[in-house]
């Protein structure tokens, strides 16, 4: 009795199933999640950049107009970002002028310049001559220039101002002129306080520099500051003398005119 011989395969029984298949999905979704945050962390960190540029270019306007001091630069500008680049001239505002050496020196020599021109003055003590923070510094005070409680210089200091005017005139640089006071109310017909008597100091003297001395407008600007930014005490009649100015400030920044 022959038997029907038959290959006979033998089947593996079939893979249990794997219970950590999971793992691939959460992989794929926990890859997705770090992309995803990284892209936000990217995205925030562009905004940070921006405003802060932002920040700098406000800062820089508003310093150029004598509104803010530089001090106010730290509140304008996240403490965690770097110094803001310098600019074309490598100006940076701080307790003392820093510029190029070039401008400098072209400071400087105005600044000897104007101390030799006005040495009369000078020594009289109606006129200062000092390199600050913005740049060079020629403080008019007001015994020299003004009456008390008026706006417009006295006559006698036309050739005074004339020749500041004809001096500056001869740079590249832009002008700002600030008006300042003692810390002594005032309240007149015209002028109701500090604020208003300094500021309209600042203003008139822009107006003889553009009308009388055809400076271009564009390069001069004028702020007043009433008695909060004193340069003594005022506690004696000197000191509230030599608070009592108009500055002209020759800025170590060279306007650029917009293109038309």
């Amino acid at each position: 009795m022959s038997m029907k011989s038959g290959s006979h395969r033998s089947r593996r029984p079939s893979d249990p199933p794997h219970h950590d298949r999971w793992l691939v999905s959460y992989a794929d979704f926990i890859t997705l999640l770090f992309a995803f945050f990284v892209v936000l962390y990217a995205s925030s960190r562009s905004d940070e950049r921006k405003q802060t540029q932002i920040a700098h270019s406000i800062q820089s306007a508003f310093q150029a107009l004598g509104i803010f001091p530089s001090t106010v630069r730290d509140h304008l500008i996240p403490a965690s970002d770097p110094q803001p680049p310098p600019s074309p001239l490598n100006v940076v505002l701080g307790d003392d002028l820093s510029a190029s050496p070039e401008t400098q020196r072209d400071l400087q020599r105005l600044q000897t310049q104007l101390t030799g021109l006005l040495s009369k003055q000078v020594a009289e003590h109606v006129v200062a001559l000092r390199l600050g923070r913005d740049g060079l510094v020629i403080s008019l005070r007001e015994s020299g220039f003004y009456e008390s409680g008026s706006a417009l210089p006295h006559a006698q200091s036309k050739t005074t101002l004339d020749q500041v005017a004809a001096t500056v005139a001869a740079t590249p640089y832009d002008i700002r002129i600030e008006g300042h006071t003692d810390n002594v109310p005032i309240h007149t017909s015209q002028f109701s306080s500090n604020w208003e008597l300094s500021t309209a100091r600042a203003t008139q003297l822009a107006r003889i520099l553009i009308v009388d001395c055809h400076f271009a407008p564009g390069r001069i600007s004028a702020a007043g500051f009433a008695e909060y930014h004193p340069v003594a005490g005022n506690d004696t009649a000197e000191g509230r003398s030599r608070n009592r100015r108009v500055d002209i400030i020759v800025l170590p920044r060279i306007s650029v005119l917009p293109a038309r």
